[in-house]
């Protein structure tokens, strides 16, 4: 703890930090609360994300199994050639928003593959745009872990350190005050009585 003057300026200037991190301390903590309830809900899209990406995945499996040409489609016949994101703010953190991705088909000989391979495409984009989306929310989610965090830190030090430590100085400075005002009356009494004493 720092030593502070034990004079009436200093006092003012405690009670003045006192009322500031007061008024600072609720908007901190409702803003932790927000930031912990946005990566709950981001958490549980993400979650619903790839269970979505999970079940098109095995549908996807199966289908292709049904027609025992497993070998025909490649992962590589779908690329992604573009991600789309915009920027979203959650309690002043700005993030990744995804707005969806541009795929880009090889080439295959139409003669020489099967006609679901269209098909498969399809559902292939969808499983990517699936994946990309999962890792946009995971990228939320770490952003705005890293500015509770940071938020949970201030929160605390103004709960266990900053408000307590100025309220105790205020305690010593008033104190100190008192007693120099205590003090100084019986001074004066002590200087009154001897002056009384002297002139009688």
């Amino acid at each position: 703890m720092a030593t502070i003057k034990l004079t009436k300026n200093e006092l003012k200037s405690q009670k003045d930090s006192l009322k500031r991190f007061q008024r600072y301390l609720p908007t901190l903590t409702l803003k932790k609360q927000q930031l912990q309830t946005e990566i709950r809900a981001i958490e549980a899209h993400a979650r619903e994300v790839r269970a979505r990406r999970e079940s098109l995945e095995k549908e996807f499996t199966a289908w292709i199994a049904v027609f025992g040409e497993r070998e025909a489609f490649k992962p590589e016949m779908v690329r992604v050639s573009n991600i789309r994101k915009g920027v979203g703010n959650i309690a002043g953190v700005g993030i990744p928003v995804y707005q969806g991705a541009d795929f880009t088909r090889g080439d295959y000989d139409l003669y020489a593959t099967p006609l679901w391979i269209d098909l498969a495409a399809d559902r292939m984009e969808e499983v990517l745009s699936l994946d990309l989306e999962a890792s946009v929310l995971d990228e939320q989610v770490r952003l705005l872990a890293r500015e509770l965090r940071v938020t949970t830190q201030r929160v605390n030090l103004f709960e266990k350190v900053k408000i307590p430590e100025t309220r105790e100085n205020i305690k010593k400075i008033t104190v100190y005050l008192g007693d120099q005002q205590v003090a100084a009356v019986v001074r004066g009494k002590i200087s009154k009585r001897s002056l009384v004493e002297a002139t009688a």
